[in-house]
Parts: structure tokens; C-alpha cells; sequence
């Protein structure tokens, strides 16, 4: 089946997506003065410590804006909507949905380039120098469908995955409104290798201390990294490629790398500085053990 073609100029829209980064073009949205008829998000799930469960940030903020909000994708078929916004929603939008309302999807890649679930996070671990936002059609496939418009940046060489995400967001939300006060227009066909950003498993996120300064600093960058010190978890949240205030000079490969902020288990995230301090005899010496 083919997805429903938009129109030019849509009137009433429906919103769904998920964490933060979406926040940003849903508040866009309503404070260009857009109608947002039904915002779509994920379950409250627990998020963080404790057996509670929480709104994800679209939904509290679709709260905050006084904008209906639910779980169930099917039911913005039933809200008079003739365009859907998806936004790192992380839920596959079934056929028949997208034949009876069409929808389009700010994705944070320059597509066929990053395909999926990750893919800032993937464009920082392959050491790409330029990503972007694509507004482009939803369809049944992966990523696959055409694109009305794109706007690009380059990646620093410490940009983090929240922070290049967060660019992003503001990027998007700027090339969507735009796009539609100027009318969507036709999408233009991919072009390109295509690749696939595929989840980032945890497993990937452990640190291997002989990999070569960039490669490890390329990983903390995307969030979550991790190593162990005499036995127990380490997170590494930030490091440098050159000495930093509170940072401690570790070895990667055959290269100093400088452990800026970590966090170990059981407690909250600090400078290296201060986590070493607390360390009896060289911090470094039971990195990765």
C-alpha cells in the first residue's frame, strides 16, 4: 500500500514523537500558531530510579500546552487531521495508518546515510564530519521515503550525541515550519550508499582501553560509555584529547586521553578529578579491570 499524498498546505495536524529532542518542533509547532489536533507518544514507562512510572517529554509537554495526548497510533485517524509530524517517535507506524493520513518525519541524518534507530549516534562512532536533518515521507519502509527538504551541519570533533541532537532539533523545527508555510512541494527520490543506524547495544558502549585516543573519545561522545575500575562500573561521560581543567591523563592505545567526567556505580556523576581523589594509589592503574 501507498502512503496517503500530503497536502501542499495541511491545516490540521497530528504530533508524535517521544524524548526530548521532540519537544522542540511539537512547541514550534504550536507557537507558529500551527494546529496540533492529537499528540502521539509513547507509554509512561519508568525512567530512572524507583518502581514509578513517568510521561515521556513529548507527552508532558503536549500537558503543558493543553494538547490532547495519547498512546495509541490508530487514533489519530480519528481527529479530522490531514497531516501527521513524526518526530523520533520509535514506534513503526502501521500501513493502514499511512494510507488513510500522511505523514512526515524529521530525521536526524542526511539520507540513505543512517537509516534507523541511531543515527547520531552512528554518524559520530564512523567519524562523518557533516550531518543534517531530512523532512521527508513516511512510508512502510525503513527510511525510505522521499525528501522535501534537508538542511546539514558539520559534527565538531567533541560534539556529544545530545548536543549534536539538540542542534538538530532546533535545525528541523526551523526546516518543517518553513516548509510548510511555503507549501510541501514534491519529494525528490534518495540518492546515495544507503547505511543502517541500528541501535546501540550496550555491549558496544564498553571501553576498550587499546583502542587508539579518538576512537574511545568518539565513544564516550555518544552517551553511556562505561569501563570497570577494580571490579565496579564506571561510567565515562566526557573525555578530551587534550588536558582539561579537573581532567586525569589516562592511556588509550598509544595515546594520552584525559578523563574528564565520570560517574561510578552507585553514585552521581562528577569530575575525574574528584573522583580520583578519592582513589587509593594511581586512579588509572585498575582502569578496565
Amino acid at each position: 500500500m501507498s502512503p496517503a499524498p500530503a497536502p501542499a498546505h495541511p491545516r490540521r495536524l497530528v504530533f508524535l514523537g517521544t524524548p526530548e529532542a521532540s519537544v522542540v518542533p511539537l512547541r514550534g509547532l504550536v507557537e507558529a500558531g500551527r494546529e496540533v489536533a492529537l499528540v502521539v507518544s509513547q507509554p509512561d514507562r519508568r525512567r530512572g530510579r524507583g518502581g514509578a512510572t513517568s510521561p515521556s517529554p513529548v507527552k508532558q509537554a503536549a500537558r503543558e500546552l493543553g494538547l490532547p495526548v495519547s498512546d495509541t497510533v490508530d487514533d489519530v485517524l480519528d481527529v479530522g487531521a490531514d497531516l501527521g509530524v513524526v518526530a523520533a517517535f520509535g514506534r513503526l507506524i502501521r500501513p493502514h495508518v499511512l494510507t488513510a493520513l500522511p505523514m512526515v518525519n524529521l530525521h536526524f541524518s542526511l539520507l540513505p546515510r543512517w537509516r534507523g534507530a541511531a543515527p547520531v549516534e552512528r554518524a559520530i562512532l564512523a567519524d562523518d564530519h557533516r550531518t543534517g536533518v531530512d523532512l521527508m515521507v513516511v512510508e512502510e519502509g525503513l527510511d525510505t521515503g522521499g525528501i522535501y527538504d534537508r538542511a546539514e551541519l558539520a559534527i565538531g570533533p567533541d560534539d556529544t550525541a545530545d548536543e549534536l541532537r539538540a542542534r538538530l532539533a532546533v535545525l528541523g523545527t526551523d526546516l518543517l515550519l518553513a516548509a510548510l508555510d511555503a507549501g510541501l512541494g514534491e519529494p525528490r527520490p534518495q540518492e546515495g550508499e544507503t547505511t543502517y543506524a541500528h541501535k546501540i547495544d550496550p555491549a558496544e558502549l564498553a571501553i576498550d582501553w587499546a583502542a587508539p585516543a579518538v576512537a574511545v573519545h568518539r565513544l564516550v561522545r555518544v552517551g553511556g560509555a562505561w569501563t570497570t575500575h577494580d571490579g565496579a562500573r564506571l561510567k565515562v561521560w566526557r573525555t578530551a584529547l587534550a588536558p582539561a581543567t579537573d581532567a586525569i591523563p589516562v592511556r588509550a592505545g598509544d595515546d594520552p586521553l584525559w578523563l574528564v567526567e565520570v560517574q561510578p556505580e552507585g553514585r552521581r556523576r562528577m569530575p575525574a578529578r574528584a573522583w580520583a581523589n578519592g582513589v587509593t594509589g594511581d586512579p588509572t592503574a585498575g582502569l578496565g579491570r
